[in-house]
């Protein structure tokens, strides 16, 4: 018996693209690093590192050594940075799969040099500043002269990087990342010249370009959703898509799913939809969310379930059951975006793009040739 058709369609001829213009709005001297920590945003990390390696990225980021050992065992080899505190277990992992770990204090210092000198390695490490996202980092000039003395005190840690992150690059007012930048260089004049400092995230690539440094990092703007105006022409590629199963009519006073929350004034035609919150598409859309169907957007009515959610076909006589649905993607001339799905769920596109389940496969397309 054949599965119901509710997958996630990723276009990596797509991704391509987007790496290429970002790639190119980046000083030639700057290297470029893809960001597929959390499964590549959803979208699969090493199908989606590859592409990005093959398309102008030179590093990846990763929030986990679990996540860099996933990649090292899918035969990545190029830099991967781990953008995550690094913890006692965490040096092991890190170290012994060739990955470049972030140190915040002396500590974390002393746990990579214990790594290395039990593999027999050098760790690489970058140092994280924290000029006023309030997370990880060294604050203060004394704290990182603390980590510079310990490095000089463990010969097997190698200091290749240092990097920040801006709170609100994407925020109307501009004063606070100027200070965080201000503060970076501060904090970074104590390093060593020749190491990579990076600072710029999606947000500051497009509106920043003095915090280029030595390296950008390319996230949600390399999946299609920049966070703010650009004129470059980047787009999604994720589709989730599913089928009718079920069409029905309704006469007035009628209502539809959990809670009675839709009554039908009118006699109205409904279908059935193989997709629900526990495929990840959020519930609380319900009553505000649209889908694509025939090629046109139609009202979700009702609650969303936990395995289907329902449509208001009125208007398209000719649906039935087994007909493609569009959840997140283009179908003709209609469109909807994870930042539509967002807005109705009173999220992120963040969140909207990493939500889906395991029970809705990927399937990669345009995979580009190496």
């Amino acid at each position: 018996m054949e599965a119901r058709k509710n997958l996630r369609r990723i276009d990596l001829g797509q991704l391509q693209e987007n790496v290429k213009l970002i790639r190119a709005a980046v000083p030639s001297g700057t290297h470029l690093l893809a960001v597929v920590k959390a499964d590549a945003y959803g979208h699969g990390m090493a199908q989606v590192a590859k592409t990005a390696l093959l398309s102008g990225a030179d590093h990846l980021a990763v929030a986990i050594t679990e996540e860099g050992e996933t990649l090292r065992k899918a035969g990545i080899a190029a830099p991967i940075l781990v953008l995550g505190a690094t913890t006692e277990a965490s040096a092991m992992e890190g170290v012994a799969f060739d990955l470049t770990l972030t140190v915040c204090d002396a500590q974390m210092v002393r746990w990579a040099e214990a790594a290395a000198v039990k593999f027999g390695k050098s760790a690489c490490v970058h140092v994280k500043m924290d000029t006023g996202m309030s997370r990880i980092g060294c604050r203060t000039e004394a704290e990182v002269k603390d980590v510079l003395k310990t490095l000089a005190e463990c010969p097997h840690v190698h200091l290749t990087g240092t990097f920040t992150h801006f709170a609100d690059a994407d925020g109307e007012d501009m004063t606070f990342t100027y200070e965080q930048l201000r503060r970076f260089r501060q904090l970074t004049d104590l390093l060593p010249a020749g190491i990579i400092r990076h600072c710029a995230n999606s947000a500051a690539i497009h509106r920043l370009p003095e915090a280029a440094f030595d390296m950008v990092r390319a996230g949600i703007s390399m999946y299609g959703y920049p966070p703010v105006a650009t004129d470059m022409p980047l787009k999604p590629f994720m589709t989730w898509e599913t089928e009718v199963t079920y069409v029905k009519e309704i006469t007035p006073g009628d209502t539809v799913s959990y809670g009675r929350t839709f009554r039908a004034e009118a006699p109205r035609r409904v279908a059935t939809i193989a997709c629900g919150y526990g495929d990840g598409y959020h519930r609380a859309a319900s009553g505000k969310a649209q889908v694509i169907i025939a090629g046109r957007k139609v009202p979700v009515i009702g609650r969303i379930c936990m395995d289907q959610m329902m449509a208001d076909v009125t208007d398209l006589p000719e649906v039935k059951a087994g007909d493609r649905v569009v959840l997140m993607g283009t179908m003709g001339d209609a469109t909807i975006t994870a930042e539509d799905i967002a807005q109705w769920a009173g999220t992120i596109s963040y969140e909207v793009l990493l939500a889906a389940t395991n029970r809705v496969p990927r399937v990669w397309e345009n995979e580009p040739a190496e």
